[in-house]
């Protein structure tokens, strides 16, 4: 269907943005008959009965190196299919090309896929959550001047049209009628948690038939009557995503679709961190019976996470709970049965062994190469480094070490991130205002997500929240006035979805705003690694805070974990490759280094510490993800 929007004009959802037809993906003129199909609420594979023992197990997550290793390992589980979602920001962060090279080939991931047996359901978005920034939408994106995200609005859906010329094609060649691993395709996600706008989930819908998906498409979402209402499409499979209580969301979902089967699009058998709170767990006992209640109703089930694997760079997302903004920590291991590096521990064991259960009566023999019709060897465990300690080299200062990494931006203003187009990283900001004499009241507004205030290079303070005040004394002279803005992860879910980064009001000096402005734009997730490797000698070393590095040699590279005792708070790079942010406050005090990034002999851990220095680092045999708490997601 056409939807019209803004003044009646419309954007064809069977149309390319260009206007150009688009051919099936094998150049005929019909689309094929989907493997997957449903009939008396029974799921079929092939006209036969079919179980969907699904993982979840993101591409962008894992470094490509490993992703066949990781998928042994869910083959292992007893899983007969993966599933992915594909974030438009990590392919197209900026408005340019999309990439799909290197850790964004998405075809590559597919093709290992079914080499590993595994059947593909893909999850496109555009929107994705996943407790990864934006939710996947890119920040030039929700920045363009009223763009309203995840709606019929013509400007949104332009956007898309553009994005799903691209992408689409790519998961329609590696569908299953073309001899692919790809059997499902999702629509939108999870939308009936955010609106209602039902043009747009039908646009959704008929743009993925229409660039040539022709195999099953489902929803998922929450298992209440809101949720269901707000994400259902007419003639799409309607999942439920649930932590607990399967028997009440398959009831629901059969009282309102009486001739569909019962799948749990995800089964959240862990949780995810953030920063400053405990980290979350699930009893694998306590797992392993509620992934059995599922499958005692008949159920098809996705396990979130199977794999959890890492928030590298500056991917992580945030939440916020109408007070506290909630920014997720960089292990996304969410105590999956399968380790952020890879380790089996007893969740994966009760799991399989409940799977095995419905195995050989699930239909998995027909998947692409038996998959869960018989047990999977273990994969050996993960090889690790032996631990050690690393002393530290402090470089250049704080301050004079970023600026001297940046250019300036000159404004009347403080600018947004987004009118930077800046993605992600820190923003200095740099004024010179007169500080009368005495004590003053200094006053960010719209801060988005946290300030380190200088005056004359000396910190006086950290602001966190939206609005925030703090003292600073002046002598009724010039000062030199800068904060150190960080983007803490773009909020992934709910109605703050899209909300800018950086200072989006003003600073005051008591009841006077300060103007003349330089902004020093530090995109750290897209330095190369020669500016990364150069850092720490950009400036002259000074105060407690700035760039750092250590340096050590390896007779062959193995996983380890990266800790920083004594150090506050920042950012960590292995040979170049940034893993992430650090913080004292954890849950985690380890980061995960892969293999992968290290090399046979000589190698460098650079820092980016913004309030104190620590006297070494330490390479660790094991994960310090903090202390445990149990979690399990409701609907109450």
């Amino acid at each position: 269907m056409a939807v019209g929007v803004a003044a009646g004009v419309a954007v064809d959802p069977r149309r390319p943005a260009d206007g150009s037809a688009v051919p099936a993906a094998d150049g005929s003129a019909g689309p094929p008959a989907p493997i997957l199909t449903h009939r008396r609420g029974t799921l079929l594979r092939d006209g036969e009965p079919h179980r969907m023992l699904s993982g979840s197990l993101h591409y962008f997550r894992v470094h490509p190196a490993q992703w066949a290793d990781r998928l042994a390992r869910l083959a292992a589980l007893g899983l007969n299919t993966v599933d992915t979602y594909v974030p438009w920001n990590f392919h197209q962060p900026r408005r340019t090309a999309p990439r799909f090279d290197g850790p964004r080939d998405l075809g590559r991931f597919l093709a290992l896929a079914q080499d590993a047996g595994l059947d593909v359901v893909v999850r496109p978005g555009p929107y994705i959550c996943a407790e990864w920034d934006n939710g996947g939408l890119p920040s030039w994106l929700t920045g363009l001047p009223g763009i309203r995200p995840r709606t019929s609005q013509r400007l949104f859906l332009e956007e898309v049209a553009r994005w799903f010329d691209v992408l689409v094609p790519r998961i329609a060649a590696a569908q299953a009628a073309y001899d692919g691993p790809v059997v499902a395709v999702q629509v939108e996600n999870e939308y009936g948690s955010y609106g209602d706008d039902a043009d747009y989930l039908e646009w959704m819908r008929d743009a993925l038939v229409a660039r040539g998906i022709s195999e099953l498409l489902y929803t998922a979402d929450g298992p209440t009557e809101l949720m269901q209402d707000g994400g259902c499409v007419p003639g799409v499979l309607a999942a439920a995503t649930l932590g607990s209580r399967p028997g009440q969301a398959a009831r629901l979902l059969r009282e309102r679709r009486t001739d569909e089967p019962f799948v749990c699009a995800e089964f959240w058998n862990g949780w995810f961190d953030h920063w400053g709170d405990p980290h979350h767990v699930r009893s694998a006992a306590g797992a392993a019976a509620t992934l059995g209640e599922i499958l005692d109703e008949g159920g098809s089930v996705s396990l979130y996470m199977a794999h959890g694997g890492t928030n590298f760079g500056l991917w992580a997302g945030a939440n916020h709970d109408g007070t506290r903004f909630l920014p997720t920590a960089t292990s996304y291991d969410s105590d999956a049965p399968i380790a952020e590096h890879g380790a089996l521990g007893p969740k994966f064991f009760a799991l399989r062994e409940q799977l095995a259960r419905v195995a050989g009566a699930s239909g998995t023999d027909a998947a692409a190469d038996g998959a869960g019709a018989e047990e999977r060897p273990l994969p050996p465990e993960p090889r690790l480094l032996a631990p050690r300690t690393v002393p530290v080299r402090r470089g250049a200062g704080l301050l004079d070490g970023l600026t001297a990494l940046s250019a300036a931006v000159r404004s009347p203003y403080p600018m947004s991130f987004e009118e930077l187009e800046q993605p992600s990283g820190l923003v200095l900001y740099r004024a010179w205002p007169r500080l009368p004499h005495g004590t003053q009241e200094l006053t960010v507004s719209g801060l988005h997500d946290r300030a380190q205030v200088f005056v004359d290079g000396a910190p006086c303070g950290v602001l966190g929240e939206e609005t925030g005040s703090l003292a600073v004394e002046g002598a009724g002279r010039r000062v030199r006035l800068d904060l150190l803005v960080e983007n803490q992860g773009r909020i992934n879910y709910g109605p703050l979805l899209g909300q800018g980064k950086g200072i989006l009001g003003g600073v005051r000096i008591e009841r006077r705003y300060v103007h003349g402005w330089e902004m020093y734009p530090l995109p750290l997730d897209e330095w190369p690694a020669s500016d990364v490797r150069s850092a720490p000698d950009a400036a002259p070393p000074g105060g407690g805070a700035g760039f750092a590095d250590a340096s050590f040699d390896l007779p062959e590279p193995a996983d380890t974990f990266l800790a920083l005792p004594g150090f506050g708070k920042g950012f960590a790079w292995v040979n170049g490759t940034l893993l992430g942010r650090y913080w004292e406050i954890g849950p985690q005090q380890t980061l995960y280094v892969p293999a992968p990034l290290l090399a046979a002999g000589g190698n460098t851990v650079t820092v980016l510490e913004l309030e104190r220095f620590g006297p070494r680092i330490e390479l660790r045999d094991r994960p310090e993800l903090g202390p445990p708490e149990e979690y399990v997601e409701t609907f109450d």
